[in-house]
């Protein structure tokens, strides 16, 4: 498949911004090629669209499956698996902030936790037993206010997010 000039800056302007999120050049490319082009593509198709190893692509798809991000589809009469994602902008927002949160922010919850918990933890100074409670209770709470915005339907989360700073107001009474 032929890439268009604009299709072709919206996949190599994802896989930049992937690698700077931490994801691979080539996973966050396919994930941009499934979703700007919006219908199930096979996997030697997204290797000649983007001029990678078949290799590469079926790793990728690995990694994009295990984000939950990609799913497999048929199409009748071929053999092939092909692969797609949301076109909810939404709904792929939620997923990549659940999974980051159960990969890369609970663990370290559970850890701190692990640390206060632990006997040799009243040996630490004072100033470092606080700022770790400190970080632990940070944590719990952003945790727990994650997940209630998780909860959230697309549009009141929109909605949360227009009001930015604006809900200090409220906050304070004014």
């Amino acid at each position: 498949m032929e890439l268009t000039d604009v299709a072709r800056q919206f996949v190599l302007h994802w896989g930049e911004m992937g690698t700077a999120w931490g994801v691979n050049r080539t996973v966050a490319q396919i994930h941009a090629l499934l979703f700007f082009h919006g219908r199930p593509l096979h996997a030697e198709e997204i290797a000649e669209t983007l001029g990678v190893a078949r290799s590469n692509v079926s790793n990728s798809l690995k990694e994009l499956q295990a984000w939950n991000l990609v799913r497999t589809s048929h199409v009748l009469g071929d053999r092939r698996d092909y692969f797609e994602t949301s076109h909810d902008v939404w709904a792929l927002f939620t997923t990549i902030v659940r999974e980051r949160k159960e990969r890369e922010f609970d663990p370290t919850t559970r850890l701190l936790q692990q640390l206060v918990e632990q006997p040799d933890f009243e040996r630490e100074s004072p100033d470092v037993q606080d700022r770790v409670r400190e970080t632990l209770r940070f944590m719990e709470s952003l945790g727990s206010w994650s997940d209630e915005m998780l909860k959230l339907s697309p549009s009141t989360l929109e909605k949360v997010l227009r009001m930015g700073a604006s809900v200090q107001k409220f906050i304070r009474g004014s």
